[in-house]
């Protein structure tokens, strides 16, 4: 066991060192605030205040974890005349990040009032492709062997989890008659044959579906060996919302097969960010449908405000969120690829709702970056070396249409595989 000697124990630092040291580094810790039992204490201890107490290993702190309420320039005092790369709290640091601090404050919205990458710290310091937190934990991890080398960690191993998100099942089938006539009366408007004799055939029968692509998903999941989760969009028909509906035959036949040997979530609507109770009808649809329990989501669209929408995931009954990410840039939105509970920095307290961070996208390759499939995973392997470099967990969110080698998406499924192999590869 660790002991860490802190001059006050708040809910900030309980949380910031359950960060460090049991979700990333896996040991147990106790905390105190009397110099004289840290002082007889012979095993491996750290001191986190503002002077070394003996000669135990010494981590200087700031004010950021002894503060309460939502500064407007937390980090200036922890940054001033050092920078990232030289401050010495990295405790501050690891908070501000994975709670998403500057989340918190006034910004910019994009098109959909999200916060994007470019405004994010991590971007405008260059490190948003590195997982600096839990770097910054191997860090500490070093110093603590370097002073007490009998101390033993245990083993913490890389994995990868594949996340398929179902936002349109499929591009024809299964949709209402209104929705098939209109399609069809818009390719003709706009002379798109292709598209036209398609949606015939896959009607008739004589062609497949171009977005069920799920054959090849099971096949390539089962190959490699991997335990995927998919999450299915299931709100009611909207501008942003266009799946096909939770009522049909097709899409409630592919929900049951899927949920039948892996692991399946609900996708918020794009429409439940103004709807609060949308959350548990949707979510309630897909456990009907399932016949079991559903506590694990990722937002349509990647929508996430803080604190609200944790909180309506919370008391919709969800215990594992897979949102925790950028859709206009790769990389690691919280600066962590292990998993950890969220923070509710208005309430000040540590909840029982795991983050999962996710680190690649395809839409975001292909529709916000632009980057060709082999420039892609150029790009996907160095997000891959980041996490295997400190034994994290990589996620990928991939999209059934994304594997139809169709359209805009030709040359993608050989993507996902070459990813699937960089990703299981030692």
């Amino acid at each position: 066991m660790l002991l860490i000697y802190t001059h006050h124990i708040t809910n900030r630092v309980t949380y910031t060192f359950n960060v460090i040291f049991k979700s990333i580094l896996g040991i147990d810790y106790e905390i105190t605030t009397n110099r004289d039992s840290f002082k007889q204490f012979e095993g491996a201890k750290i001191s986190y205040t503002q002077k070394q107490i003996e000669n135990e290993l010494f981590l200087q702190s700031e004010t950021l974890l002894f503060e309460e309420g939502i500064q407007t320039s937390p980090l200036a005092p922890l940054l001033k005349e050092r920078g990232i790369e030289n401050s010495k709290d990295i405790f501050s640091l690891s908070f501000f990040l994975v709670t998403r601090y500057e989340e918190y404050l006034p910004f910019i919205g994009d098109k959909y009032r999200r916060f994007s990458a470019k405004q994010s710290f991590a971007y405008k310091n260059n490190f948003l492709q590195k997982p600096v937190v839990n770097i910054w934990a191997q860090k500490i991890r070093g110093m603590i062997s370097e002073r007490y080398p009998d101390f033993i960690f245990p083993e913490k191993k890389y994995s990868y989890t594949p996340t398929i998100d179902i936002d349109n099942a499929y591009a024809y089938r299964g949709k209402s008659f209104a929705r098939t006539i209109g399609g069809f009366a818009r390719a003709l408007s706009k002379s798109d044959l292709d598209d036209f004799f398609r949606r015939k055939n896959v009607l008739s029968g004589k062609e497949k579906d171009p977005y069920d692509t799920y054959d090849f998903q099971i096949d390539v999941h089962k190959k490699y060996g991997l335990n995927p989760i998919y999450f299915f969009l299931l709100g009611d028909w909207a501008a942003n919302d266009k799946n096909v509906s939770h009522t049909n035959h097709w899409m409630r036949s592919l929900i049951k097969d899927i949920s039948q040997n892996i692991d399946t979530g609900i996708h918020p609507s794009f429409a439940s960010n103004q709807y609060v109770e949308k959350v548990k009808i949707e979510k309630e649809r897909l456990e009907k449908i399932k016949n079991d329990h559903v506590t694990k989501s990722r937002q349509h669209f990647l929508m996430l405000r803080f604190p609200h929408t944790y909180r309506n995931l919370i008391a919709s009954g969800i215990t594992d969120d897979y949102t925790m990410g950028f859709a206009d840039e790769i990389g690691f939105r919280a600066g962590i690829c292990t998993p950890y509970k969220f923070y509710d920095l208005e309430k000040e307290e540590e909840t029982n709702l795991t983050i999962h961070p996710f680190a690649v996208m395809d839409g975001t390759l292909n529709n916000y970056l632009k980057l060709a499939p082999q420039q892609a995973l150029e790009k996907i392997k160095e997000v891959v070396r980041e996490v295997k470099n400190v034994n994290g967990e990589l996620i990928t969110v991939w999209h059934n249409e994304t594997l139809s080698d169709w359209r805009e998406w030709k040359g993608w499924k050989e993507v996902y595989e070459e990813v699937i192999k960089i990703a299981t590869s030692p």
